[in-house]
């Protein structure tokens, strides 16, 4: 029983920051997905798939790993590249080049 412990990034519907200082305990599959053939339901025999638990802290995630005998594997968030820019510094009076149509 392995887990995965990561910080989730952002979707492309948030233009916003918000739930992505969580950190996400996540459990790992030991067994595949299997296809109900009448219906086509996707299924698991494996109840720890379902479980997810949020922690505000990495260290809070990692004791709680350590502390119950889960082996994990810690992935560590990237950083964006882009700069975060407002609109209105397009208009800024101090602009580096100057802004026309």
């Amino acid at each position: 029983m392995t887990a995965r412990i990561y910080s989730p990034s952002k979707t492309a519907m948030q233009s916003g920051k918000a739930k992505t200082g969580l950190w996400i305990l996540e459990f790992d599959r030991d067994t595949p997905r299997t296809v109900e053939p009448l219906m086509g339901y996707t299924s698991s025999a494996d109840p720890l798939a379902q479980i997810r638990l949020k922690f505000e802290t990495r260290d809070e995630a990692i004791a709680y790993a350590e502390k119950h005998g889960i082996a994990y594997r810690l992935d560590e968030p990237k950083n964006s590249k882009r700069r975060v820019i407002s609109y209105s510094d397009n208009f800024k009076f101090d602009r580096k080049y100057p802004w026309t149509h």
